[in-house]
């Protein structure tokens, strides 16, 4: 995968598969235990969803248990190997950044102790 994945990197629903990444495989969260874990509202969770399965990325059942309508999610194998490639370019992203930043700093310090040579007597 080249890049961050567009679907996934959203921040709602990167928190989603980072939750359902976290279960085991084939392991399912009820979607109200999830809305409370991500403290967001039914239907901004619900469209979030619906994102991410027509990607293919997560897996929604509806049934009905004791005759009360449940709605369970859980990630499918291709989100979590397209989440563990997100996750990989952000921390590629992130390293190079350390880097970068590292190397500025360097920089700014060799050119500020350069000044400080010349300008002794």
């Amino acid at each position: 995968m080249a890049g961050l994945d567009k679907i996934i990197h959203e921040p709602v629903r990167l928190r989603i598969m980072a939750a359902l990444a976290a279960l085991e495989t084939g392991q399912q969260l009820e979607f109200t235990t999830l809305r409370d874990l991500l403290k967001v509202t039914d239907g901004n969770l619900g469209a979030h969803l619906g994102k991410l399965e027509e990607a293919g990325y997560v897996q929604v059942e509806k049934m009905f248990v004791e005759r009360k309508p449940r709605t369970f999610v859980s990630a499918s194998g291709r989100g979590r190997d397209t989440f563990g490639e997100h996750i990989k370019e952000l921390k590629n992203i992130i390293s190079g950044a350390e880097v970068d930043e590292h190397l500025t700093s360097r920089r700014e310090l060799q050119k500020m102790t350069s000044k400080q040579e010349r300008s002794k007597p």
